[in-house]
């Protein structure tokens, strides 16, 4: 995918030509004067189509060319407004950057935009009580992950007390690499729901909307498990 400029974005005047541009553009493109920091999202501050599948080189070509074209020096004779504006929208290229180039965020961010409610506060908020929730591990874990824990504390007690097991520390380590597969197994699936968020019509965006937010919480909970086991293996 190529960067380009998104048609349907509001056009607003330059506060120094006045010709209409885009309201997500940092320079004018008629006068090429800094513009105050775009109000559009973080697609349309580099050009591109609100996607899942974004082509990173030319994403990052383009953060390149705006973080030169906003660097300080440029603006030593400015107005005391440019110089704000070069300051705000050098902030806002870093974290539209940032988001967009790592495929997890990029991914919570575009569902954000659309109205998902992503994050352990709403992980499982309308599922019953008896049913697994931000705390309570995936159904199909909850027997692996009960024996993890015993495991975890049973290390735990041991480094407290000076013992090593090493019994106990290869089955944590096989553990972890099992988890770190399942993790490989989630990313992979969440891979192959951004074709059909990209390209389907409303109702397979809806499913792959729905699909993906279940994915990005079965992530977080195995991630947390993860750093547990990592952590008491480490200490």
């Amino acid at each position: 995918m190529t960067l380009k400029v998104i048609e349907s974005a509001v056009l607003v005047p330059c506060w120094s030509c006045s010709v209409a541009h885009n309201e997500s553009t940092l320079f004018c493109p008629h006068c090429s004067k800094i513009q105050p920091p775009a109000s559009g999202d973080y697609f349309t501050v580099f050009g591109l189509e609100p996607r899942l599948n974004i082509d990173l080189t030319a994403l990052e070509r383009e953060f390149h060319r705006l973080s030169r074209k906003l660097h300080p020096d440029r603006f030593a004779r400015a107005t005391n407004s440019e110089k704000e504006w070069s300051l705000a929208d050098t902030a806002l290229l870093n974290d539209a950057y940032r988001t967009l180039k790592d495929p997890l965020r990029r991914t919570e961010y575009l569902l954000k935009l659309h109205g998902a409610e992503i994050g352990e506060e709403f992980s499982g908020k309308d599922r019953p009580k008896h049913e697994s929730g931000p705390s309570r591990a995936p159904a199909d874990l909850l027997e692996e992950v009960f024996d993890l824990n015993m495991q975890l504390e049973e290390m735990r007690m041991a480094r407290k007390a000076g013992e090593s097991d090493p019994e106990l520390e290869k089955s944590l380590l096989e553990a972890k690499r099992k988890f770190e597969g399942l993790v490989e197994d989630v990313d992979r699936d969440l891979r192959a729901q951004w074709q059909a968020w990209d390209e389907g019509d409303a109702a397979a965006r809806d499913a792959a909307q729905k699909n993906m937010v279940a994915l990005l919480d079965r992530r977080r909970y195995l991630s947390n498990l993860l750093r547990d086991v990592t952590e008491t293996l480490g200490a």
